[in-house]
C-alpha cells in the first residue's frame, strides 16, 4: 500500500479466510483457548501512529465473514511500514502464513531528494520458510500434542518477496531497496557479494532510512543487521557491475541474486550528502525512567516454560501508563540468553545505548552493575525507531515521548512465538 503524508486512508480490511488453520492451534495459551474461533485476524499497522480503535489490538479479532474499518491518519514523515496479523494467541501462524505486507508513506521531502524511483525503488520482503514434500508450509510441532506451541521457529529457506534463490534483472545504475525483516523469528546478517561464495567480501551500499523515516545522513556500510519486524532503505549502485552478478545473502545463506545488464544506461538519481535532520533528545526531558526486565521462567527441570516483560502476564493488571505528550525512558534489562527484538505501538523513539551488566549480582540484589562502557551503536540505530534488538545480558536504553493519542496499547517480543505465550503487555496513554 502506498500512501501521503497528511492524507488520511480508511481501510476495510476483510477476513475471507478459510473457517479451518493451515497449523495446529495451542489451546493452552492465553487467548487461543478452545472457546476461540479456529482462524480470527485482526490487522496491525507496525510503526504507525494511530487511535487505539485502528491499532489492532490483539483481542479486537474479525471471524470469516466479518469485516473492521480502520482510520490512518498517516500524520507521519516519510518512511516504510508494514501491516501484518495481530490476533492474540496465533499470531505466530497467522504470520507463517503470509499475512504481511508493506505500506508506505511517501512526502514531498522524499520528492525533493532525487533518490531512485519508480521501476527503480523495489521492495524486498524477507522471511524464513520450511516446505514439506509436497511444497505445503511446514510449521513445527512440540511433542506435546495438546500443546503444540513451539519456543522459536526458523525456516530451512531464506524467501524473498515469497521466492526461494530468485533473480533480479537489474541496470548498471543505482537502486533504491525498501527491505523488511518479516521472519518470525530469525536475525539476518545481510550484505552484497560479487561472488556465491561466503568468503566473497561484501560490496559496499549506502543505508538512507530506517524504521521511522530517513536517517541524518546517508551511511556507507558492508553489513546490515535486520531483526524481526526492522526495515531498512538502502541505496546499492550497480553502476562498475554492468554484465556481472550480485548476491544479496547472509553469513550462510544465499538469498537473492542480481543480473545486472551488460549496457550502461544514463543514471539521473542521487544520493544526496544529508537527509531529514534528527534532533537527539535530551535525556533530562524525561519525566519518568522505567526498569523493565526480560526473563525466562523455567520449571523444576530446568526447562523454559515461559519469558516474561517484567515479570507480567497479559491479564495482569496494566503497569505503564504514560501521559500524552510525556517523554520517558524505558530501561529494558535482559536476563536471558536470547536477543529480543522489543516493540512499542503507537509511538517512534531513540535508542539512547546498550551496556553489559552482571547478571549475577542483578539476580541477587536487583541493583545493576555494569561491567563495561556502553557499546557503539550502529549507524542504523541513530534513527528514528520503532523496534530495538535488546540484547543478552545487557541494558537497553530507548527515550520516547508518548505522543499521537490517548488510549490501550501493546509492547511486545517481536520473535512472534515469544509473543504469542505471554511476551505481550498492554500499556495505557492517560490524557494530558
Amino acid at each position: 500500500m502506498e500512501t501521503r503524508s497528511g492524507q488520511p486512508v480508511l481501510v476495510e480490511w476483510a477476513n475471507e479466510l478459510p473457517a479451518k488453520h493451515l497449523f495446529p492451534i495451542d489451546h493452552t495459551l492465553h487467548g487461543a483457548e478452545k472457546d476461540k474461533p479456529e482462524v480470527r485476524t485482526v490487522v496491525h499497522l507496525h510503526g504507525g501512529r494511530v487511535g487505539p480503535e485502528s491499532d489492532g489490538y490483539p483481542e479486537s479479532w474479525i471471524v470469516p465473514g466479518q469485516s473492521a474499518s480502520y482510520f490512518y491518519p498517516n500524520r507521519q514523515e516519510a518512511t516504510a511500514l508494514f501491516y501484518h496479523d495481530h490476533a492474540m494467541g496465533i499470531t505466530r501462524l497467522n504470520a507463517v502464513a503470509g499475512l504481511l505486507g508493506l505500506y508506505l508513506i511517501r512526502d514531498e521531502f522524499e520528492d525533493g531528494l532525487g533518490l531512485p524511483s519508480g521501476a527503480y525503488e523495489v521492495p524486498i520482503v524477507l522471511f524464513d520458510r520450511s516446505f514439506r514434500k509436497d511444497g505445503q508450509i511446514f510449521y513445527p510441532v512440540s511433542a506435546k500434542p495438546e500443546a503444540p506451541w513451539v519456543s522459536e521457529y526458523y525456516g530451512s529457506a531464506i524467501l524473498a518477496n515469497g521466492k526461494i534463490f530468485p533473480y533480479f534483472e537489474v541496470e548498471p545504475r543505482k537502486y533504491r531497496f525498501r527491505m523488511l525483516n518479516g521472519s518470525n523469528g530469525s536475525f539476518y546478517r545481510l550484505s552484497f557479494c560479487a561472488e556465491e561464495s561466503p568468503a566473497s567480501p561484501p560490496a559496499e551500499f549506502t543505508q538512507i532510512g530506517t524504521e521511522q523515516g530517513f536517517l541524518a545522513a546517508p551511511e556507507k556500510m558492508s553489513v546490515l543487521i535486520l531483526g524481526p519486524g526492522e526495515r531498512a532503505d538502502v541505496i546499492v549502485d550497480f553502476s562498475e557491475r554492468a554484465g556481472k552478478e550480485l548476491y544479496l545473502r547472509t553469513n550462510v545463506a544465499m538469498i537473492l541474486q542480481f543480473r545486472v545488464a551488460p549496457k550502461k544506461v544514463k543514471d539521473s538519481a542521487s544520493i544526496p550528502t544529508s537527509l531529514r535532520p534528527i534532533r537527539r533528545m535530551a535525556e533530562s526531558k524525561a519525566a519518568v525512567t522505567r526498569e523493565l526486565t526480560i526473563a525466562d521462567y523455567q520449571d523444576r527441570l530446568g526447562r523454559s516454560s515461559v519469558m516474561l516483560l517484567n515479570g507480567a502476564h497479559w491479564s495482569m493488571p496494566v503497569t505503564e501508563k504514560p501521559v500524552l505528550n510525556s517523554t520517558e525512558i524505558w530501561s529494558f534489562i535482559n536476563l536471558t540468553d536470547d536477543s529480543h527484538p522489543i516493540h512499542l505501538h503507537l509511538v517512534r523513539f531513540q535508542i539512547l545505548n546498550r551496556r553489559p551488566f552482571d547478571l549475577a549480582t542483578y539476580q541477587l540484589t536487583k541493583k545493576i552493575v555494569y561491567t563495561g562502557p556502553a557499546v557503539t551503536l550502529e549507524a542504523n540505530e541513530t534513527g528514528w525507531r520503532d523496534t530495538v534488538r535488546v540484547d543478552p545480558m545487557t541494558v537497553t536504553r530507548i527515550i520516547v515521548k508518548f505522543e499521537g493519542f490517548p488510549g490501550r496499547y501493546v509492547w511486545h517480543c517481536h520473535m512472534l512465538e515469544h509473543e504469542d505465550n505471554e511476551m505481550m503487555r498492554p500499556y495505557e496513554v492517560l490524557p494530558g
